[in-house]
């Protein structure tokens, strides 16, 4: 059963590393690994994710309400060709993805994998493009990146900031049009995760629980978003590089030992 603690630790976790470059999937693996809730899978996901998206919603108000008033921006097109590659990927390889989740055996190779990209991706430095000047073209670069983090492991806000520096995006405007790519791909997964929660297909689990792991998803988010676009405004990818190279070895190390 999932107690208060448990429910708390596991929202800091999505709300933390939903938006650090490290992989909330393979944390939440990890997190339900440790504690002994591997049963505790798509109705305590749903909630987790509904945490992370009200903290997009707060940081991403202004922009979301210009989406409302004016539909056929090109802020509203470059969304939608962003999204487009990640729903591909979820309609083809959903239950690739589910399968894959579920048993973690390829977690500590996209860790590492990760790490590489971050590394490389800051070493291509910074562009100059600010928000207006990103194009359909990049929009459509960067969400192929956010596709391909249907991986359990590899980092999507991380594959998104990336794929943003080599699109030649200043470091700023990386992250916060990553998070704000992130806000249509969360609220789809949330659409597909509602229909086992609402039919009775989903394990029950305590309100109490999930009340406290949503607000604790929302609240470490929006810290973390806020404090993700402060930070890379000066400051390298290569330590999360060197963190997840360091989780993603130890993981491999417990595979192989038979720990893990």
């Amino acid at each position: 059963m999932l107690t208060g603690l448990q429910a708390f630790i596991l929202g800091v976790i999505q709300g933390l590393t939903e938006f650090l470059p490290i992989s909330s999937t393979g944390h939440l693996y990890l997190g339900r690994h440790l504690f002994h809730l591997d049963e505790a899978g798509i109705f305590l996901d749903t909630m987790l994710h509904i945490g992370t998206l009200i903290a997009l919603v707060v940081v991403y108000k202004a922009e979301l309400v210009k989406i409302l008033k004016n539909p056929f921006s090109k802020l509203t097109l470059l969304l939608i060709a962003g999204t487009i590659p990640a729903v591909i990927a979820g309609l083809l390889l959903s239950d690739w993805f589910d399968d894959l989740s579920k048993s973690g055996v390829t977690i500590g190779w996209e860790f590492l994998a990760t790490g590489f990209i971050l590394w490389f991706a800051d070493q291509a430095g910074s562009g100059k493009k600010s928000l207006d000047d990103i194009s359909v073209k990049d929009a459509l670069i960067i969400g192929s990146f956010q596709a391909a983090a249907i991986m359990p492991a590899l980092s999507r806000s991380g594959l998104t900031i990336a794929a943003g520096l080599f699109c030649k995006l200043d470091r700023a405007t990386a992250a916060y049009f990553s998070f704000l790519l992130s806000i249509p791909a969360i609220s789809g997964g949330i659409v597909f995760q509602l229909k086992p929660v609402l039919t009775g297909g989903a394990e029950t689990l305590p309100f109490s629980s999930m009340l406290i792991a949503t607000l604790a998803s929302a609240i470490f988010g929006y810290i973390a978003v806020v404090w993700m676009i402060n930070y890379l405004k000066s400051r390298s990818l290569k330590v999360f590089s060197i963190y997840v190279w360091g989780l993603g070895s130890l993981v491999l190390i417990l595979q192989f030992t038979g720990v893990f």
